[in-house]
């Protein structure tokens, strides 16, 4: 699955969808999607003047706006983030549930980075070879034809 699929398929086929698999490009091309677009609004905001209004100057429009299009995009983007992760622990055969123990546990002060570390490496580790009981493997051929037909 390439850069525009993955974010098309999370955007448009599976905006809220918590069933099934997602395979690691899907999940990590929508990663790098959401980083990217996180990474130009902030900009955006701080050299349009941000960067003063930080500082304790001046309040202007333009930052203003490009900090209110990020909240906007965070806003937009949260079920959708939620779902491909859900979906990603799936295709680890493991319930959409630990993501909620992930988020919880990340917050504990000392032991949040381990837990976040340990919620990283799990999304990156290969999924389960064939089909597991959230579903068809997302990689193989006759699966593909089936979700995207």
């Amino acid at each position: 699955m390439g850069f525009k699929e993955a974010i098309r398929t999370v955007l448009k086929e599976k905006y809220a969808t918590f069933q099934g698999r997602a395979s690691r490009s899907e999940f990590w091309y929508f990663t790098l999607f959401t980083v990217l677009m996180v990474v130009v609004f902030i900009g955006l905001a701080l050299l349009t003047g941000g960067l003063d209004m930080v500082e304790g100057g001046g309040a202007e429009i333009l930052p203003l706006i490009f900090f209110g299009l990020y909240g906007l995009f965070g806003l937009a983007i949260l079920i959708p983030t939620i779902a491909v992760t859900v979906r990603r622990l799936h295709d680890r055969n493991m319930s959409g549930w630990w993501y909620l123990g992930f988020v919880v546990g990340g917050m504990i002060p000392f032991v949040g980075p381990l837990i976040s570390i340990a919620m990283f490496v799990i999304l990156a580790l290969k999924g389960t070879a064939g089909d597991n009981k959230f579903g068809p493997d997302p990689l193989r051929g006759a699966a593909n034809s089936d979700v995207f037909a």
